[in-house]
């Protein structure tokens, strides 16, 4: 089977990556974090919408571009790589495309930008919930809109995410068809999937860069062999998850039956490969790695971040299903 990128596709995320560079360099990022300038992200959001990302998996019929999840994983690489501090890859994959199953009148002011709305983690926290106008709630049963209520950011090891609790309010139902509720709760872990395959590349071209300039002993550090080592092997772990994330992809858009496991297969190697990736970057980088002032930490505590709330054990708990292991076997 082949999973090779069409022209179109290819059109549609260089597309998204120059716009992206143009409007979410490290600075715009940075201004995400607690006390920065909220104006260019919010530029940002502006731009997304104006692109029509949030659309991308949303019927023609609906205002959308008609597109699918293979189309949508590639995007939201991008997405990963410029550490976009918005829902915009929780709304393009998860939001729009079930408010669209559902005929919900919300979904114009969406797609245009007007509305934003964030999806809440199991663990009752919201990311970018201080920069949303509703949040997305999906149980084992049900998807519901919440209003989210004034509240302090809260702590995190990514200030840009903006991060609040759920509020203590039943909301709006959604939907309670379990085929749709299954479907976003998919699309919530094959977004976060694509996210860190591109988080993994740029950390790794940033590490590429240093170690290209950065010499001791007379010689580029990137000469030395252990340096390659650790960059090989994080490079191999990276382009080892992504086509496998990108299948997944196609496994949800084709309604394959075994969607979920390959969804779950996707999420484990791109977590794993990020963190690996985010751990030879600060190595390769040395000290200037644990500084807040080098560009390196946006996407190494996105990373973390994004892996933290991947719930690896639970997917790891569904291969390990669907190859049929006892508890045993799998301990």
């Amino acid at each position: 089977m082949h999973f090779a990128l069409s022209e179109d596709q290819i059109a549609l995320r260089d597309a998204v990556r120059e716009m992206l560079a143009a409007q979410c360099p490290p600075a715009v990022v940075r201004a995400a974090w607690p006390d920065g300038e909220k104006a260019a992200v919010d530029e940002l959001w502006t731009a997304l919408a104006q692109m029509d990302v949030f659309g991308t998996a949303v019927p023609e019929e609906a205002g959308g571009l008609g597109l699918d999840e293979t189309d949508l994983v590639p995007l939201l690489e991008e997405f990963g790589y410029a550490a976009v501090p918005l829902p915009a890859a929780e709304t393009a994959m998860v939001v729009t495309p079930l408010l669209a199953a559902v005929g919900d009148p919300r979904l114009p002011d969406v797609l245009s930008g007007a509305t934003r709305v964030a999806v809440a983690g199991a663990d009752g926290l919201v990311p970018y919930g201080d920069r949303s106008d509703l949040v997305l709630v999906l149980t084992d049963t049900q998807a519901r809109l919440v209003t989210p209520e004034p509240g302090p950011t809260l702590a995190t090891v990514d200030g840009s995410r903006a991060l609040t609790r759920l509020p203590d309010t039943a909301g709006d139902p959604v939907t309670d068809d379990p085929e749709l509720v299954s479907t976003a709760r998919l699309h919530v872990d094959l977004a976060t999937a694509a996210q860190l395959v591109g988080l993994g590349r740029r950390m790794l071209d940033l590490t590429v860069e240093y170690v290209g300039t950065r010499r001791q002993f007379g010689v580029p550090v990137g000469s030395f062999q252990a340096v390659k080592h650790h960059l090989a092997n994080a490079l191999l772990r990276t382009e080892f998850a992504a086509p496998v994330v990108q299948a997944a992809g196609w496994a949800v858009a084709q309604r394959r039956p075994n969607r979920a496991t390959d969804v779950s297969m996707a999420a484990v190697l791109a977590a794993e490969a990020a963190q690996e990736v985010a751990r030879a970057a600060i190595q390769c980088h040395g000290a200037i790695g644990y500084t807040v002032e080098y560009d390196l930490h946006l996407y190494a505590k996105r990373t973390w971040a994004l892996a933290a709330n991947c719930d690896v054990d639970a997917h790891l708990d569904r291969l390990a299903g669907a190859l049929d292991l006892n508890e045993e076997v799998a301990a």
